[in-house]
């Protein structure tokens, strides 16, 4: 595999690139732009970066004033305060109205580190999904992440991309078909299944190589999205 790169600093770069290419694209955070990488956006769109401190209710609840006024926009924090504090009002005033907002949340799960079991979060994914018309993405890798953040930028409705803070494998590269929706077969097997999402993707080819050694063949399927 190559060399390992965040989903969270894909998530960065992409930004930048969606960004030149759409004026319409409103960035937002809650005071964490170094973590969740938005300040490349913020550097280089200043008038369309808002900050809106830690206040991580208030910035859904902008978000969602702004994507009614006809904007795209990606509103970024932590998977914690995103999914966790933000909850009432991402359901409230982004899921039920079907706003245009992209939930991007960065270091989710439990790999986060030194931040502590307070910063370990591993609801979001079931909390989004409960949430009527919002549309869950959690990327594998680098490319997957960049792919699936286009798609997610003319996508109609809100969305939750769920991201993470350690660098993992480069999985896909250009001439694999990343798509909202549809499940990849990474691997092909005849004795087990395993599906996963998010960094458990380069874990469970790894597993499968493992279990290869001891004569079973393992397939193994990505999904990326849910909702």
């Amino acid at each position: 595999m190559a060399d390992k790169i965040s989903t969270r600093q894909a998530y960065g770069d992409a930004l930048v690139e969606l960004g030149a290419e759409n004026k319409n694209i409103i960035v937002m955070d809650a005071d964490l732009s170094k973590s969740t990488m938005t300040k490349d956006f913020k550097a280089k769109f200043p008038e369309r970066f808002f900050n809106a401190g830690i206040a991580e209710a208030d910035m859904m609840g902008m978000a969602a004033g702004l994507a009614m006024s006809g904007k795209i926009v990606f509103a970024s924090t932590f998977a914690m305060f995103a999914a966790g504090r933000a909850y009432e009002i991402i359901r409230n005033s982004i899921g039920y109205p079907m706003a245009n907002v992209k939930i991007c949340a960065t270091h989710a799960g439990i790999t986060v580190g030194e931040d502590g079991a307070s910063h370990q979060c591993i609801e979001d994914i079931a909390l989004m999904s409960v949430i009527p018309g919002m549309t869950v993405i959690h990327p594998a890798d680098a490319m997957s992440t960049r792919r699936l953040l286009a798609q997610a930028a003319v996508l109609k409705g809100p969305v939750y991309m769920r991201l993470g803070r350690l660098a993992v494998p480069q999985i896909y590269d250009e001439t694999k078909g990343v798509e909202l929706g549809k499940a990849i077969t990474a691997r092909e097997g005849t004795d087990h299944t395993v599906i996963a999402c998010g960094l458990m993707v380069s874990e469970a080819l790894a597993a499968a190589e493992e279990l290869e050694k001891e004569g079973a063949r393992t397939g193994y399927a990505h999904h990326q999205t849910a909702g």
